[in-house]
């Protein structure tokens, strides 16, 4: 593979344990990791093989002639580093959550476009083989008008207090909650595969007893642009194993995931789907080491993410999986502010433009 662009990873969490060997992984050169304490990041710089740490993110463009910035900083840093890379001509990825709120979103999308670089969201998750295919056949008909969509998820990361999860999940001021670490994702999914919101209805129920300010849990109705109407309901606190089910009914069959796989019944009986070969992923051992438990999960579609990245830089083309650009990241931030407008009024319907 030839050189890559040459990049700067801010964030020395997130950003060392997923984007550095993600990045790599797709032939970008890591450059430097900017973080905020000067001892820390120059510690974690080492420990990932990244040859230089700065503090200040200009200053580590002006040194290092990066043309690209990954972003993997809480939310509420989002604004200002994101601006501060668009105001050198710097490509971003971006994680999400995306902004605070779609105000600022709104703001970064015009910086972006207006700098005319390539922005793209964190949302790795579109490259997962099931979920890309899901899409796929969803878009080809397979299921004939979608009109129904259910997707719930127990999992037990919040259910323990001192867990090593980000600080910022738990911190609503640091943009944190379940709603924005997770539901954000969910958001996207229900976006990519069947189109806009157009309304919600929402309540943000606290499951632990764990003392935590953010919500931990939520549950969403909505109605989209398209007709389908559906619901997302998450716990990041649920004791027992994780139990996640995905399924969108229409016209003409049922489409979901199990395990990995993507199944379709309809009036020909129930079928698995093959994965066709460009849209697998290479797989990866799952990690005895309790901070890269779920490293397997996330560095295949990061990498694949990264790939697309570097593809849009160099002016080539992508692999046929939509990414998730800015303009998304506005869209799941307006669904997010509605989301958060209902819920602090009782569950109110709140439209979205």
């Amino acid at each position: 593979m030839s050189r890559g662009p040459r990049v700067l990873v801010v964030g020395t969490g997130h950003g060392c344990r997923v984007h550095v060997p993600a990045l790599r992984a797709a032939g970008f050169e890591v450059a430097a990791l900017v973080g905020n304490d000067p001892e820390r990041t120059r510690r974690r710089a080492a420990l990932s093989g990244v040859p230089r740490a700065f503090t200040d993110l200009d200053g580590a463009i002006t040194q290092t002639g990066a043309t690209a910035v990954a972003v993997a900083t809480p939310p509420a840093t989002h604004a200002a580093v994101v601006s501060a890379a668009l105001s050198r001509r710097c490509h971003v990825l971006c994680e999400k959550p995306f902004a605070m709120n779609a105000g600022e979103a709104r703001m970064l999308l015009a910086a972006a476009t207006q700098a005319r670089v390539v922005h793209l969201l964190g949302n790795q998750f579109r490259m997962l083989p099931e979920r890309a295919l899901a899409a796929r056949s969803i878009a080809a008909g397979l299921i004939g008008e979608p009109r129904l969509a259910t997707l719930v998820q127990y999992a037990g990361l919040l259910t323990q207090a001192g867990s090593r999860w980000p600080h910022w999940w738990s911190d609503p001021a640091a943009g944190g909650g379940w709603l924005g670490a997770s539901g954000s994702h969910s958001i996207d999914q229900v976006r990519s595969w069947l189109g806009e919101f157009s309304s919600v209805s929402a309540v943000l129920p606290s499951v632990s007893q764990q003392p935590r300010a953010a919500e931990d849990s939520f549950i969403l109705r909505f109605s989209l642009a398209s007709g389908v109407h559906g619901m997302i309901q998450q716990t990041g606190a649920a004791w027992g194993p994780h139990a996640p089910m995905t399924r969108v009914a229409g016209t003409q069959g049922s489409l979901w995931l199990d395990q990995g796989a993507v199944w379709v019944a309809d009036r020909t009986g129930t079928r698995r789907l093959q994965v066709p070969p460009e849209l697998e992923l290479e797989p990866m051992a799952q990690s005895d080491d309790p901070r890269k438990q779920f490293l397997h999960i996330e560095l295949p579609p990061s990498r694949r993410l990264c790939e697309q990245w570097r593809a849009a830089i160099e002016g080539r083309a992508g692999d046929g999986v939509p990414v998730a650009t800015f303009a998304d990241g506005v869209a799941c931030m307006q669904v997010i502010d509605a989301i958060r407008v209902s819920a602090a009024s009782g569950g109110a319907v709140v439209p979205i433009p």
